[in-house]
Formats: C-alpha cells, structure tokens, sequence
C-alpha cells in the first residue's frame, strides 16, 4: 500500500465514494488516515457530503471551504499542501473529474512524485456514456495525465448501474476491464461492489462500498 493514493476518473465514475470507502477501510487496518477533496469543479457529489462518517472514524478531511455551499470558488486549502509534505501519514486524494478537475493536481504534482510513494488509480464505469470500452477509457485517462502531470499506474472497476446494480452487471464488465488492463500495462487494483451483493463476489479482488448516497 503506497503512501498517497489518488483516485480519479470520468464524470459520475464513483470516484469519491471509491475514496471515501478506502479511507475507512484503510482505517480499520490501524493506518492513520487523511482524505482530501481536490474536486473544484464539481458541487454535487463530493467527500465532505461524508464529513460525519469520517469523523466518526477519526479520519482527518480536508476539503474546500466552500463545499457543500452555494459558493463554490476554484480554492484548495492550504492544508492539502501539508498532506503532500508529511511522510508519517498515509493520504487519500478524491482528484475532480476529467482533465479539467485534474489541473489541480498539478499544485502538489512535484512533491508526489519526488517522494515516488503514490498510487494514481483510475476509476472505470464502463456503463457511463462516455467509458463504455476500453478504448474510451484509456483517451480519458491520457487527458487526466496531461493536465495533473501524473501517470496512472492502476485501475479500479467500478461499472455499475446505480442503486439497481446486480453481480452479473459488474461481472459483465470484467473482460472490458481486462482489456483495460492489457492496454495500458496497468494491474486492477480492484474490483468496487455494493455491500449488498459483495457475497456474490467470493474469490474475486473486491472492496465493498457501504456508503451508498451515489454510485
């Protein structure tokens, strides 16, 4: 498990509550945990919206000042550098989608790599309209690279169809997802599942989602 992990992605990939669920899971293994928000762009679903859970956890968050608000000015606190500087403590970065959410890595870009103990994982539904194949998935990936000016070195499968989504769903997803992976030379890191069907996953590399406001 490396010390800083990133997650990023298409618009509505799960990406935030891909990290927000690894933050905790992270916890429950006895690491000290923070979770940043890098998301400026967009307002609707982000990590703050699971602030309380957090706490609750003894996660740190860092986020916005304005999220959750009806403001919502392009600004990262200060305290996102300290993340980046701090080696005594793993961090979970929830990067805003496309490579127009990506630009803001790219404050935090040098420092990442300098310490070169970083997982920059792509999220990949391949039910949203625009990550359908592999093939769509890897040009949004070059995009995310080229404006956060980090390489991806795994993936996520994270395709599902919302509340509704059943095991044969996911698992129809599983040769794109190799595909994925043989394209880009990049392991899955796993596979993400709601709770409610993980059982039907035995044998499979999976995190179950327990947060369940927005897939």
């Amino acid at each position: 498990m490396k010390r800083v992990t990133l997650f990023a992605g298409h618009y509505g990939s799960g990406k935030t509550n891909i990290a927000v669920n690894y933050a905790l899971d992270m916890h429950k293994k006895g690491l000290e945990v923070t979770i940043a928000d890098l998301d400026i762009v967009n307002p609707y679903f982000r990590t703050k919206d699971s602030a309380e859970e957090l706490s609750e956890a003894g996660i740190e968050l860092i986020s916005p000042e304005y999220a959750n608000s009806n403001v919502d000015l392009p600004a990262l606190p200060q305290e996102l550098y300290g993340i980046v500087q701090n080696h005594k403590k793993y961090a979970i970065m929830d990067i805003g989608g496309d490579e127009r959410g990506a630009l803001a890595l790219g404050r935090y870009r040098d420092y990442i790599l300098e310490e070169n103990d970083y997982e920059m994982v792509f999220v990949a539904n391949f039910y949203r309209p625009l990550t359908r194949t592999a093939e769509d998935a890897v040009e949004v990936m070059r995009e995310i690279e080229a404006a956060g000016g980090i390489p991806f070195t795994a993936i996520v499968n994270n395709s599902n169809v919302g509340d509704e989504t059943t095991a044969e769903d996911v698992k129809a997803t599983f040769d794109e997802a190799e595909r994925l992976s043989k394209m880009t030379s990049l392991d899955i890191l796993f596979t993400s599942v709601k709770n409610s069907i993980a059982d039907e996953f035995e044998g499979e590399n999976i995190l179950p989602l327990t947060l369940q406001k927005k897939l």
